[in-house]
């Protein structure tokens, strides 16, 4: 299986995906954002600040040429993934709803954070349980994801809401002010994933978890 991971200025999390990846027996390919063309099963926009995060988070990425080509993927069905600054990417392009604030209290946040699987009805988290509680890193100063209320409906009529942020025992909290602690969310299709926290920074249990193995395992064919 084939996985492309889109490199752009300020992107820092390209390698780290590319090993979690690797580590599931994917051919992995670092695509710089000037290229139009992609070939691949899987593509992956990393996490990081890709444009220094100027003008707002993804603003001038997804005009890359490469976004170009995301889109074509996602027209021709093909299954993507965007993590941290790669999801506010997918929602900037439009291929998932709603947008990205800055962190309720406006500071950065770093640190392992526990989350509730609320749909398991996809390839991504289909190696998880309904409720299920995952421990994954999150690294970011605009996490705080909105959306009005009748696409937040949508999402959930659509069985759209992935992840939320929860305690160890699965008691919703909310460490950016995102509505109703949302922290990961896809397409109707079920083909194009977006989450702030980073599975792959826990792939391996020598650095606290490999929860993060679970979600991106299900991606793998």
């Amino acid at each position: 299986m084939k996985v492309a991971i889109i490199l752009f200025p300020g992107t820092n999390c390209e390698e780290d995906t590319a090993h979690a990846f690797k580590l599931l027996g994917c051919q992995t390919q670092i695509i710089w954002h000037k290229e139009d063309k992609i070939d691949t099963d899987l593509v992956v926009l990393p996490g990081g600040f890709s444009y220094g995060d100027y003008l707002r988070t993804a603003a001038i990425a997804k005009f890359s040429p490469a976004m170009q080509a995301v889109k074509e993927h996602a027209k021709k069905g093909g299954y993507i993934l965007g993590i941290c600054n790669g999801f506010q990417m997918l929602l900037e392009l439009g291929l998932l709803k709603g947008a990205m604030r800055r962190n309720e209290n406006l500071n950065f946040v770093s640190k392992y954070h526990h989350l509730k699987v609320i749909s398991n009805n996809n390839k991504f988290l289909a190696n998880l349980a309904k409720n299920e509680v995952v421990n994954i890193p999150i690294a970011h100063g605009e996490g705080n994801y909105y959306t009005d209320e009748n696409t937040l409906k949508s999402l959930y009529d659509n069985d759209q809401v992935l992840l939320k942020y929860c305690d160890a025992k699965g008691n919703e909290i909310n460490p950016n002010g995102s509505v109703d602690n949302i922290a990961g969310i896809c397409d109707e299709n079920k083909r194009i994933f977006g989450l702030m926290p980073h599975p792959e920074r826990a792939c391996e249990k020598i650095l606290g978890t490999d929860d993060g193995m679970k979600m991106l395992k299900g991606l793998v064919w």
